[in-house]
């Protein structure tokens, strides 16, 4: 097939694969197309395999396109090959839509035919257009507004577009258009809604930038197509001393906001639509709009849309992650005894999530959750961290759990270094709370009673049914000799959550070293606490 002119769009048996928008759906026996959640590298494959449908595609040219400039093991492509064939081999009788040649590679045997895509838009003939937004949020960057006055200096305004649009790519929440089909608008005057049809997209990003002298102003906003409305705007001045440092500045400053903006406006979609109507990918976003309420209620709410989500698309793997999480909030919120049964139930989410998508940064974390404060088991914590992050650098989540295994294993200067860059990421995350614990602890440890203090106070404050905080401003009050003040502490901690107290402190937890857990002790009793 020419892969160069042919619609992007093929329709194999009930299957809509649409490789620009990175989706794939299927049709439903009432003729609506449900979209069916795969993971990017299973869906680099399926496009592959699709392009040469009946011929035969090497095992190696697989792995060259797949991993481009990376060794791999060959087990890694059987594991996607198989996660495709649990979803296309759904309902096929002994057959699989992708035959195995031993030895050789693998042929696809659908009959594929393309859908033209291409109708008259407003403003010209010929252009595409691609009304089938994603259901995961999908953005296109277009080029920025060289406003200088000076030709010279088109590198720098494109070069921030297309180092924002490389980030962008990086995470695997969110489809990102390619920058040749954004590029496209270059120095164009276009309706934003009409961007959005002809890309396919839900999101747009336009910005600015404007030299004089040695300074430089980057102006950046994001719309949502739909509606035209702004939901971000920031603007960036600098001085030009390096150009490439302050391009690299601004360009993480950018991505960094871009993602939390994006995820709020997906969940207010969600919530806009009526709990019935809603798609795996939208019960998903309304199961974390709850649980970034974070009180039992909510949390059980959250549980309920995840359980939806997964009804709706068993091969949906990031609701299996996010419920994995469920479980571990619930099982802090409800009695401290039930915690081990809440991480045993967390791990095989976590494990489930990476079965259906080994790539799935979510489960890698949820798994290193598990791995961390069900065994204490922080090395393996560090490694599952570790890799979610080098699949989604952005993740805070990642840098939290990495933080708290680094921490609570001595390493406390490095941990709490990952817990500032989780902070950086994700300044009003639903796991603020447990940032600053992070940070707390670390400090604790470090034995700087002010600094630990401090984040306590101010996690009492901003978390006040959190009852973590209350014993470390309890024990630095105590170490710190303010005697008369620890023992109101004491009092509050143990006032605040009875039952956790007496968990958490009669006991050692699988997490804490011996000598941390005798150090948080020490201050206890400092604090006039006589266990």
């Amino acid at each position: 097939m020419d892969t160069g002119s042919s619609p992007d769009v093929a329709v194999f048996e009930q299957f809509h694969f649409d490789r620009r928008a990175g989706s794939l759906s299927r049709q439903t026996t009432g003729g609506r197309l449900q979209a069916v959640s795969v993971g990017s590298r299973a869906l680099a494959i399926l496009g592959l395999l699709v392009e040469r449908a009946g011929d035969l595609v090497s095992r190696d040219e697989i792995m060259r396109a797949v991993w481009p400039g990376t060794a791999v093991e060959e087990s890694n492509l059987t594991v996607q090959i198989s996660a495709l064939r649990r979803v296309l081999d759904r309902g096929r009788q002994g057959t699989s839509c992708i035959l195995n040649i031993p030895g050789r590679g693998y042929r696809f045997l659908p009959e594929v035919r393309r859908l033209d895509d291409r109708i008259e838009p407003p403003g010209g003939v010929g252009a595409p257009a691609n009304d089938r937004v994603p259901d995961k949020p999908s953005i296109a960057v277009l080029p920025f507004s060289n406003l200088s006055g000076d030709v010279e200096q088109e590198y720098f305004s494109d070069g921030i577009a297309d180092d924002i649009i490389t980030e962008l790519s990086r995470s695997r929440s969110q489809f990102v258009i390619a920058r040749n089909s954004s590029f496209t608008y270059k120095s164009r005057s276009v309706d934003i809604r009409r961007i959005s049809r002809e890309l396919g997209v839900r999101y747009v990003l336009e910005g600015s930038v404007r030299r004089s002298g040695d300074r430089i102003r980057v102006v950046a906003q994001l719309i949502e197509a739909e509606t035209g409305n702004h939901i971000w705007a920031e603007r960036y001045d600098r001085d030009l001393a390096d150009v490439f440092t302050v391009q690299d500045e601004i360009t993480t400053a950018v991505t960094h906001a871009i993602e939390p903006a994006i995820s709020h406006a997906e969940r207010q979609r969600a919530i806009r639509k009526a709990p019935e109507n809603l798609n795996a990918w939208e019960a998903h976003q309304r199961a974390l709009w709850h649980h970034g309420k974070g009180g039992p209620a909510d949390i059980e709410r959250a549980h309920h849309f995840l359980e939806r989500a997964i009804q709706l698309d068993p091969l949906f793997a990031t609701p299996h992650a996010m419920l994995a999480f469920v479980h571990i909030i619930a099982g802090n919120l409800g009695s401290p005894f039930l915690l081990p049964g809440a991480l045993a139930m967390a791990e095989v989410e976590a494990r489930r999530a990476i079965e259906l998508d080994p790539d799935e940064p979510s489960a890698l974390v949820a798994l290193a959750w598990a791995a961390g404060w069900s065994k204490g088991d922080h090395d393996a914590a560090l490694q599952h961290a570790e890799r979610a992050i080098s699949i989604d650098p952005n993740h805070a989540g990642a840098y939290v759990i990495k933080g708290m295994a680094l921490t609570f294993s001595g390493r406390t200067r490095e941990g709490r270094e990952a817990g500032m860059i989780a902070l950086r990421l994700s300044p009003r995350d639903p796991m603020g709370a447990v940032m600053r614990l992070l940070l707390m602890a670390s400090h604790y440890f470090q034995r700087d009673y002010v600094s630990a203090l401090a984040v306590a106070r101010s996690a009492t404050r901003d978390y006040a049914g959190y009852p973590s905080p209350y014993r470390y401003v309890a024990a630095s009050l105590g170490q710190l000799g303010r005697t008369h003040e620890a023992h109101a502490a004491l009092q509050q901690a143990v006032t605040v959550a009875p039952g956790d107290f007496d968990c958490y402190v009669r006991s050692r937890r699988p997490w804490f070293r011996p000598e941390d857990y005798e150090h948080i002790l020490d201050g206890l009793r400092k604090a006039g606490w006589e266990g």
